[in-house]
């Protein structure tokens, strides 16, 4: 299923010949306010937690569509491989685990290659992190274990045609999208915007956030 996943997502770019989506932003009353105050340009605490700058809440507002639009497809990666993994485990033989493993890769093919092929190749990057953050493994290494190191090679490279890095991890961290990507999700979560589904290695955000603070701090 890992596998359905991230090919859908190497022939997303490829298919649609490396398409590019014209953000377009409305701006409402709950927008405005920022929930977590770092600039998304530079690491800079803004004393009334709100971005003073349009661009920067442009850019917010853009990564906020695009968590909101591919988190689903990540927790549905990490359900149905929950899933996969319970039913493999009852499987007695490798012909029978082969046969229900193809079957279930049918169905997903059919019933989400077309919506993946809307993704855009900005999409397809924050998927793969999160899809990372979903499961705990790497999209490489999830193409790796289900199907082989070939067709993760290959898909990778494909990928990387297109600025998608199969490899690429989640790390909220050290990396400040996907700090900024981890507070959307909080927020969304809260307001029940998203269902929720936790991390496969758990998050403080708090303890997330005054690291970060202590960052833009130190650069001040």
């Amino acid at each position: 299923m890992k596998y359905l996943v991230s090919i859908l997502l190497v022939f997303t770019a490829f298919n649609s010949k490396a398409q590019t989506q014209q953000d377009t932003i409305k701006l409402t009353e709950q927008d405005s306010a920022i929930f977590y105050s770092i600039d998304l340009n530079e690491i800079k605490i803004l004393p009334n937690g709100e971005y003073s700058v349009s661009d920067d809440r442009k850019n917010f507002l853009i990564l906020k569509r695009r968590v909101y639009k591919v988190y689903p497809y990540a927790k549905l990666t990490a359900d149905k491989l929950t899933q996969l993994n319970a039913t493999m485990a009852k499987l007695k033989t490798n012909k029978e685990k082969k046969k229900y493993f193809k079957i279930v890769e049918k169905y997903l093919e059919e019933e989400f290659e077309p919506r993946l092929k809307k993704l855009s190749r900005k999409d397809g990057q924050i998927l793969v992190k999160l899809i990372h953050r979903q499961t705990g493994q790497s999209t490489y290494d999830l193409i790796k274990e289900y199907k082989s190191g070939w067709k993760a090679f290959w898909a990778n490279s494909t990928a990387r045609l297109f600025d998608i890095n199969l490899r690429t991890e989640y790390k909220p961290y050290t990396v400040q999208e996907d700090f900024h990507i981890e507070n959307i999700l909080a927020t969304a979560f809260e307001q029940k915007m998203l269902t929720k589904q936790e991390a496969s290695t758990p998050i403080d955000v708090p303890a997330l956030n005054k690291l970060w603070e202590e960052k833009a701090k130190k650069q001040d």
